[in-house]
C-alpha cells in the first residue's frame, strides 16, 4: 500500500518550511512512528514520523528544499517488515539501475553540494545510493571517511605553511528569522537601556539554608531564575505599561503575566514562554524553566511553547557576561538582562564589605514606557531581590 508523506499543517504565522534532515534512505526499513525527516520552520523543528512499518520508495523533496504546508515530500510503502524481502517493484523503485545513476547525479541537494564544496571533492567519484542514483549526504560522508585509506599509497601533498581557508555555510531559517527580528527591533522602536545593581547575598543565603529541604520536597533544585521571574511578575503588576505593547496606534494592556525565557540552543537563541507566572510557586517556575531548557536543547520546542509572552528575561550571566544591553523581543516593550554575580567591595553603613553583586539591565521601548516607569520597575525588581520577604508580604 502506497502512502504519501506530507508536510504537517503549519501555524498561521509560518508561510513555508525547509527540509532540514532526512533520517532514512530509500528502501531502508523503518518502524511505525520512527522519525523520517526534520522540517525546520521560522520557529521550531517539526518531525514527520512513519505512519506504518515500511520504507520510503521515492523522495520528492531533498534537504534544503523549501516546502509548503501539506506538500507531498515522499512516497511510502507500508507493510514491509524489517528483515523481509521487499517486492521486485519496490526494489526497482528504491534502487534503480546503475545506468540511470549517471543521469541523476547532477541533481544534488543544497546540503550535498555544500558538503562536497567544503571538502573540495569530485562528485563524479562518489557513488550515489539515493533515488535514481542520486548522491546523498551519507554517501559524501562515507566517501570522506574512506578517502584517507584510499590515498595512503599516494605521495603525501604538504600544504604550504600559512595557507588560509574559509567556509561558507547558509543561514538556517531560525538564524535568518532571529537576524530579521533583531534588526526590526532596532529600527522600529525607540529603544533605551537603564541599569542598576543588586546585592544577591540575601537570596544566596536563602538558597544555602533551604536548598536541601526544597529539593527533597519538590524534586528540583532551587535556582536563581525562579526568584528573577517572581520578582519580574510582581513588578509587572505595579507597572502595567511594561506589561503592555503597541499595536498600530493603540496600546494593548495585558491583564495576564506570560514571561518569555531566553534559552540558548544548538540552533540559536529562542524564547519559550512561561504562562500565568502570577499563579506559579518557585518550584513551579523552576520545573517549567528546566522543562523548556531541555526541550530547547533537544529541539523539541513546539509552536505553542514559543507563542506569546509579554516580557522577556535573559540571563547572560551563565556565560560570564558582566553587563549588556539586551535587544527587545518584539512585539514586547521591555526585556530584562541578568548578569554574572561577582564579589565586589561595597559601602554599607559607612563600612566596606565584600558582597556578591549583579548588574541589572532593562531595555525598553521609550514610545510606551517613560523614564519614571522604567526606573521604578527596575528599582522594584532590585528591592524584591535584595529583600525576598517583600515577595511573601506583597510589599
Amino acid at each position: 500500500m502506497s502512502i504519501e508523506i506530507k508536510v504537517p499543517v503549519l501555524p498561521e504565522s509560518v508561510a513555508d518550511a525547509t527540509i532540514a534532515t532526512w533520517h532514512v534512505k530509500a528502501g531502508e526499513q523503518v518502524s511505525r512512528d520512527q522519525n523520517l525527516v526534520d522540517i525546520e520552520t521560522d520557529k521550531v523543528v517539526l518531525e514527520v514520523v512513519a505512519p506504518e512499518d515500511g520504507s520510503i520508495v521515492e523522495f520528492l523533496a531533498e534537504e534544503g528544499d523549501t516546502v509548503l504546508a501539506e506538500a507531498v515530500i515522499a512516497k511510502f510503502v507500508a507493510g514491509a517488515v524489517a528483515g523481509q524481502e521487499v517486492s521486485k517493484e519496490e526494489a526497482e523503485a528504491a534502487a534503480p539501475q546503475a545506468a540511470e545513476s549517471d543521469e541523476s547525479n547532477d541533481a544534488l541537494s543544497p546540503s550535498v553540494r555544500r558538503l562536497i564544496a567544503e571538502h573540495n571533492l569530485d562528485a563524479a567519484k562518489i557513488k550515489g545510493t539515493g533515488v535514481g542514483g542520486r548522491i546523498t549526504k551519507e554517501d559524501v560522508e562515507a566517501f570522506i571517511k574512506s578517502a584517507p585509506a584510499a590515498k595512503t599509497a599516494e605521495p603525501a601533498v604538504v600544504a604550504p605553511l600559512g595557507e588560509r581557508s574559509q567556509k561558507r555555510v547558509p543561514m538556517t531559517r531560525l538564524r535568518k528569522t532571529i537576524a530579521n527580528r533583531l534588526l526590526e527591533a532596532k529600527n522600529s522602536t525607540a529603544m533605551l537601556t537603564t541599569f542598576n545593581e543588586v546585592n544577591m547575598k540575601p537570596i544566596m543565603d536563602i538558597r544555602k539554608q533551604y536548598q536541601d529541604l526544597f529539593e527533597k520536597k519538590h524534586g528540583i533544585r532551587l535556582g536563581f531564575m525562579s526568584f528573577y521571574v517572581k520578582a519580574v511578575t510582581e513588578a509587572l503588576k505595579r507597572f502595567p505599561e511594561v506589561n503592555a505593547s503597541i499595536d498600530g496606534d493603540d496600546i494593548v494592556y495585558h491583564n495576564y503575566f506570560d514571561v518569555s525565557i531566553a534559552v540558548s540552543t544548538p540552533r540559536g537563541l529562542v524564547t519559550p514562554v512561561l504562562r500565568d507566572t502570577d499563579t506559579m510557586s518557585l518550584a513551579d517556575i523552576e520545573r517549567n524553566v528546566r522543562e523548556l531548557a531541555i526541550k530547547g536543547r533537544d529541539g523539541k520546542l513546539t509552536v505553542e511553547d514559543m507563542t506569546g509572552g509579554n516580557f522577556t528575561v535573559t540571563n547572560g550571566g551563565v556565560f560570564g557576561s558582566l553587563m549588556s544591553t539586551p535587544i527587545l523581543n518584539l512585539p514586547q516593550s521591555a526585556i530584562l538582562g541578568m548578569h554574572a554575580i561577582k564579589d565586589r567591595p561595597m559601602a554599607v553603613n559607612g563600612q566596606v564589605e565584600i558582597l556578591p553583586m549583579m548588574y541589572l539591565a532593562l531595555s525598553y521601548d521609550h514610545r510606551i514606557i517613560d523614564g519614571r516607569e522604567s526606573v521604578g520597575f527596575l528599582v522594584a525588581i532590585k528591592d524584591f531581590l535584595e529583600d525576598p520577604t517583600r515577595l511573601l508580604l506583597d510589599l
